[in-house]
């Protein structure tokens, strides 16, 4: 089993920015990829951004040119730097971690909540 624990959401305004951070207990080297996903009230979640072991990103049309996913292999742990940010960013943000044979594994999220 992997944990993942989500920080760094709030209430900001908007035109601000947020960094969110996904610390994993244990390697995210051999993670096949790593992503943040968002589920906004009523809606389904969505994928916002993914990381692949080789540092190919990919992102929501929606962030394009706002967001920006990384990962530090050393400290275990993946960011999503949010800037720009609008009110339908408003949502649960989570963590999620493919590794092979299937394992996948979710963190319990964090609220950011963009004001207008």
């Amino acid at each position: 089993q992997v944990q993942l624990v989500e920080s760094g959401g709030g209430l900001v305004q908007a035109g601000g920015s947020l960094r969110l951070s996904c610390a994993a207990s244990k390697s995210i080297f051999s993670a096949n990829a790593m992503g943040w996903y968002r589920q906004a009230p009523g809606k389904q979640r969505e994928s916002v951004a993914t990381i692949t072991d080789g540092g190919t990103t990919n992102y929501a049309d929606s962030v394009k040119g706002r967001f920006t996913i990384s990962r530090d292999n050393a400290k275990n742990t993946v960011y999503l730097q949010m800037n720009s940010l609008k009110p339908e960013d408003t949502a649960v943000y989570y963590c999620n971690a493919e590794y092979p044979f299937g394992r996948g594994f979710w963190g319990q999220g964090t609220q950011v909540t963009v004001s207008s």
